[in-house]
């Protein structure tokens, strides 16, 4: 079976973007707006935690999602290919 490298890659996008997305809110939720540096404000550049940091850091892992996603899809469609003419 191979996948969709499309398809696959859009649904990594969504949800890596908007599961941080919620993320911020929630810790905005119960912590409140800060600006301190995070470990993520450093791999998302733009990104704090406050209303429109979370909107960077939706792009950011969006994008960072849908390279990973495809990245991942192509390969697993490579190695699939490849084994699939072998027996266990």
């Amino acid at each position: 079976m191979k996948l969709n490298v499309r398809a696959f890659a859009l649904t990594c996008g969504l949800g890596w973007g908007l599961g941080l997305f919620i993320l911020t809110w929630w810790i905005i939720a119960f912590e409140g707006f800060t600006g301190d540096p995070t470990f993520n404000g450093r791999v998302y550049r733009g990104y704090s935690i406050s209303a429109a940091g979370s909107f960077i850091r939706l792009i950011w892992a969006f994008v960072d999602g849908i390279v990973g996603g495809a990245v991942f899809a192509w390969l697993y469609n490579l190695f699939a290919g490849r084994l699939s003419g072998q027996q266990a």
